[in-house]
């Protein structure tokens, strides 16, 4: 009996955000029903059986990145997690000094809490990139003063997939006893992240975006060697160690742990296998011409491919694809904003360049024969509109 449902495009978007797996939607099931205590009733079974689906949580997350479970502190995102850490420095460490240090083509989430600081009277330098989306590490230095609190850098970059040197800016940092963040919503779970070998102070993560569900998030605090003040950003009844209050969504927290679990359990094969795909799809566009790769082309996350098409409009090309695949065109936070993107723009692209660009994000369910299908559709649409483009000339 055939479905009398439209068949659904290929969803190449993993960058703005993942289904939730179903092993961890079981996780989290029992958490809505059954077992909804609250983790902080320490006087009955229900807050028991809440509170021990946190610890646990806590324990796989100080796992995946090599911390102490008492240094994750559960928030709503990265976002809040990105907020938490850099204004939470920032007021935590005026007596040191009011200068911070990140990066140009950073997620807003943190680009947006830096100019908020910058408002109030703290100094920032963004850092520029090469025409490959890294940062040279000489600037940084260079760039760090007596009164630097703050350096902050992403891991992982959320439309190009670069990933920045977090070692040697950890160890640059480490050298020059200034804190250093690190935005790490695109990374975790992908590539392996360990914030005593890589010297990391803070970091935020967030489950949507390695198959977990959305509104949950954690940011490392480190606790030794340095201790990392922060001032809280939400006050109400202390829980997270006072750093951030609110009842626990203990839902939500479950299903990231699960998430990250799975996720470090598959990494090295997953990551194999979404290069794999996305060097199958990058083969298979090489039959157009006028195509350049945004970003390094090594140094990225394994299932990301951030391409300009010349001769075409990026939205246009969208519209032609959308029966076949989703994808977007740059971040996902900002993709209804017609400004060309940030982000290539600090690659050196023009505009035109820019507003020309697709990112593919492939993740856990994609097959080969849905990359073929997308290349196809892709180089398809793409000489029609060039065709189109030389009529109308």
């Amino acid at each position: 009996m055939g479905s009398s449902l439209p068949s659904r495009p290929i969803y190449l978007d993993h960058h703005a955000t993942t289904p939730t797996d179903p092993r961890v939607l079981e996780v989290m099931l029992p958490y809505f029903t059954h077992a909804f205590g609250n983790a902080a009733s320490s006087s009955h079974v229900y807050g028991w059986e809440a509170e021990a689906a946190v610890t646990q949580a806590r324990e796989t997350l100080a796992a995946a990145i090599n911390c102490s479970p008492e240094e994750i502190i559960f928030t709503s995102g990265a976002t809040e997690a990105n907020n938490l850490a850099i204004k939470g420095v920032a007021e935590a460490y005026l007596s040191k000094g009011r200068h911070l240090i990140s990066v140009t083509t950073e997620h807003n989430a943190v680009l947006d809490p830096v100019h908020y600081l910058q408002g109030l009277g703290f100094e920032v330098t963004l850092l520029g990139v090469d025409s490959q989306g890294l940062i040279d590490l000489r600037a940084l230095e260079q760039a760090i003063r007596p009164d630097t609190v703050l350096i902050s850098v992403m891991a992982a970059n959320n439309e190009i997939g670069v990933l920045q040197p977090l070692t040697q800016i950890g160890a640059l940092a480490k050298q020059h006893n200034v804190l250093f963040h690190t935005d790490a919503a695109q990374a975790v779970g992908k590539i392996p992240l360990d914030v005593q070998a890589q010297n990391i102070d803070l970091m935020s993560l967030t489950a949507h975006k390695v198959y977990g569900p959305k509104g949950i998030g954690a940011l490392y605090v480190r606790r030794r060697d340095p201790r990392v003040k922060l001032a809280p950003q939400m006050h109400g009844g202390g829980h997270e160690r006072g750093l951030r209050s609110g009842t626990l969504f203990v839902p939500q927290i479950a299903g990231l742990g699960k998430a990250v679990e799975l996720a470090m359990l598959e990494l090295e094969s997953e990551a194999a296998r979404l290069t794999s795909l996305r060097e199958q799809l990058w083969q298979q566009l090489q039959v157009l011409d006028d195509l350049k790769l945004n970003g390094h082309p090594g140094q990225r996350l394994p299932g990301n491919l951030n391409v300009c098409f010349g001769g075409v409009d990026g939205e246009a090309l969208l519209i032609g694809l959308r029966q076949v695949v989703a994808l977007s065109s740059g971040s996902a936070c900002t993709s209804a904003e017609v400004a060309p993107s940030h982000v290539l723009k600090a690659l050196g692209r023009t505009d035109q360049e820019a507003h020309a660009a697709l990112r593919f994000g492939l993740g856990r369910f994609n097959t080969t024969e849905e990359v073929d299908q997308v290349a196809v559709a892709v180089v398809d649409t793409v000489q029609k509109l060039r065709k189109m483009a030389m009529t109308w000339r």
